[in-house]
């Protein structure tokens, strides 16, 4: 489904409104996680990543919701959640180095919030115990598994051994298995099935293994959006699904994963600042305004021209083509949806959100930061 400039994205007093910015509409938001929630049996199935929002405002819808379990990326992400009194935030990161002082800290600071982080080596495993016997607390970990990202993670056949290691650390409690397949994206719904079938029957006995071997039950926090439908459908009460890009979503996501309902609920706008000739524009929306990692084509799509074509990208310029430039004027403000939203929002100290037509009000980006206090 390709985004129409519907009514419910006009802004009325868009003239009001800097450029380039980002923009919010929270009723959209709200209705995307009621989709989320739809989606699946229970929200305790729910622990989606903020690293999209990572905003206080979202943060709170989600908890109006009835989600109170929460996963995320960088220590300002998981202090922003303790701030908001999360009761679970799992740092899906290994800290090293000083961000190992960082998270206990955090763990001091919020004793309400239940905080937990990653781990794939047994040497930080040790750091974070004696971290924690210092300060005379006990660190949460899960077992950040490779299941084909090669990213990050442990083999399968080196897990039995981390994890004995770690039940030998009085200081830390193994709560269960980190499963990011974010190396899982076709677009066909079938393909991802089996692609998630192949490496998860082998997590499935090794859970098996681990609850009878330890008599514990672990949790398996599993997969991102691309793999949400599949872990969501699962029956295992055990599973935690960890979506990102649901609250705001974007055009990449809109086009591949046409089975998830969800709304692109966050714009870029920019403006026309200059007439290049018959067929190209410039705007203000540079590298430093919307994501690029992406190839040209892949940076931006405009609701409100739809047949334009990405020419040049540069540090504060994009340069675009459409059919005339005589249907234009400097100052025309052209409405974006983001190809990739999340690397998108954290370009932005605020988002200007929408409601009822109507710029009224700010949703700060707070953890956009890499240092909030901690």
């Amino acid at each position: 489904m390709e985004t129409e400039m519907t009514p419910a994205y006009r802004i009325s007093n868009v003239e009001h409104l800097p450029s380039p910015s980002l923009v919010v509409f929270p009723e959209l938001v709200k209705n995307n996680i009621q989709q989320l929630i739809s989606m699946v049996e229970s929200v305790n199935k729910l622990r989606p990543h903020i690293k999209t929002c990572k905003s206080a405002d979202a943060i709170k819808l989600l908890q109006s919701a009835g989600i109170n379990k929460f996963k995320c990326a960088t220590i300002a992400e998981a202090e922003l959640l303790g701030t908001c009194e999360a009761k679970d935030v799992l740092l899906a990161y290994q800290p090293v180095g000083p961000n190992i002082d960082r998270f206990i800290t955090l763990i001091k600071r919020f004793p309400n919030t239940s905080f937990a982080c990653l781990i794939d080596h047994r040497d930080i495993a040790e750091q974070l115990h004696q971290a924690a016997l210092n300060e005379d607390c006990q660190v949460g970990i899960f077992i950040d598994i490779n299941v084909g990202m090669n990213r990050t993670g442990v083999q399968l056949a080196q897990i039995l051994p981390l994890v004995d290691h770690s039940l030998s650390l009085a200081n830390l409690k193994i709560r269960g298995l980190h499963c990011y397949d974010g190396h899982i994206h076709d677009a066909s719904l079938e393909t991802r099935k089996i692609q998630c079938e192949r490496y998860f029957t082998e997590i499935e006995q090794l859970v098996s293994q681990l609850n009878d071997r330890y008599q514990s039950s672990f949790t398996i926090v599993a997969g991102g959006t691309p793999t949400f439908p599949i872990h969501a459908a699962s029956p295992r009460k055990d599973i935690e699904c960890s979506p990102g890009t649901f609250i705001f979503w974007d055009k990449g996501y809109q086009h591949l994963f046409s089975e998830q309902p969800f709304q692109v609920a966050a714009f870029v706008i920019s403006r026309v600042i200059s007439i290049v000739d018959d067929t190209k524009l410039c705007l203000d929306l540079g590298h430093k305004a919307i994501a690029s990692e992406n190839e040209l084509s892949k940076r931006v799509f405009f609701v409100n021209a739809p047949d334009a074509r990405t020419v040049s990208h540069s540090e504060e310029h994009l340069v675009i083509e459409v059919p005339n430039t005589r249907d234009y004027t400097v100052g025309d403000v052209f409405y974006g949806v983001p190809h990739h939203i999340c690397p998108t929002v954290a370009l932005y100290d605020t988002a200007f959100t929408i409601t009822d037509n109507r710029w009224n009000g700010e949703w700060p980006i707070t953890a956009r930061r890499r240092k909030i206090t901690i």
